[in-house]
């Protein structure tokens, strides 16, 4: 399976500019990228949030495809019921077009409130592609920490100062949990590798059954970068190994991006705003811990996908 960008440039994205996204925000532009990458039409569904408040402000849309919008909660509730509807029209010969599903939430819709709704889809089996645009907190609703949010970082609940040094605890490994539901298809990716957030889009929406792609997603208020550093910024999570770029197919491990030079954590940390607290002196002992949790889950990564370990 192959990305021809020529061919990607002239289709027709059913996601139009002139929303409300904040500048620089990852969400979008993941989004139009994963909708660039279906060859069917889509049915999306969105979940309270960033994404869904800033493109469907009443009475405007920035969404040329059907669109569900729902609570915080459930998006991958009402995708799996809006696809087991469509399987039961297929079968009863009223519908024959092949249709694709998407849900889309945030980190705090998806790891936090929304877990239950995404774990019962995944076990159910049903045909749909879940997406998780990860920016790290509630950003919608004013930058409070999720279980996404990464240690140390300064949010509204978990503000940096004489009583705690920013979110204290390391962050969910969602991916990994939703690949532990043995599902067919599993990835990491962020907009910032175009190549390999459209590939993984286009294999998630041909495999038979459901699928899970986590996106991370710049939030420029929330990071406090400037507009125009969601790219760089996306690129030092991966160069750091923060967010690897990896795939789970049928149970099966492998990576999709190896940084030539493993670069610290402190590179991705020091131009976001939420971690400048922990350049202090006191608190340099917690980005050693946060780079040892780092390599550790990069180990253990590359034990999964069967690659050489020093």
């Amino acid at each position: 399976m192959a990305v021809n960008i020529r061919e990607l440039s002239k289709k027709h994205i059913p996601f139009t500019g002139g929303h409300r996204l904040c500048a620089g925000c990852g969400a979008s532009i993941a989004v139009r990228q994963m909708l660039a990458a279906a060859d069917d039409p889509v049915v999306a569904g969105v979940a309270t949030g960033c994404l869904e408040v800033a493109t469907t402000i009443y009475p405007y849309t920035s969404w040329e495809t059907p669109l569900i919008h729902n609570a915080f909660e459930n998006v991958a509730a009402t995708i799996s019921g809006a696809e087991a509807a469509y399987r039961a029209l297929r079968a009863q010969g009223k519908v024959e077009k092949e249709i694709k599903f998407m849900a889309f939430g945030g980190d705090g819709g998806t790891y936090d409130i929304g877990l239950q709704s995404l774990s019962g889809a995944m076990e159910r089996g049903h045909n749909m592609v879940y997406v998780c645009y990860d920016n790290g907190a509630y950003m919608n609703t004013g930058i409070q920490r999720s279980s996404a949010t990464p240690m140390g970082a300064d949010t509204s609940t978990s503000p940096a100062g004489k009583k705690i040094p920013g979110k204290p605890g390391h962050r969910k490994n969602l991916t990994a949990i939703v690949a532990a539901h043995n599902i067919p298809y599993v990835a990491q990716s962020t907009p910032a590798h175009w190549r390999d957030l459209v590939l993984k889009t286009k294999k998630a929406l041909t495999v038979e059954g459901p699928a899970f792609i986590n996106v991370l997603a710049t939030c420029p208020r929330g990071w406090r970068i400037p507009d125009d550093a969601t790219i760089s910024t996306l690129r030092l999570a991966t160069d750091t190994c923060f967010w690897p770029l990896f795939e789970v197919e049928d149970g099966e491990y492998s990576i999709n991006y190896r940084p030539r030079e493993k670069k610290p954590i402190e590179e991705w940390m020091k131009p976001q705003g939420r971690f400048r607290h922990l350049f202090r002196e006191e608190n340099k002992h917690l980005l050693e811990e946060i780079q040892e949790e780092v390599d550790r889950n990069w180990n253990h990564l590359r034990r999964l996908a069967r690659d050489e370990v020093e």
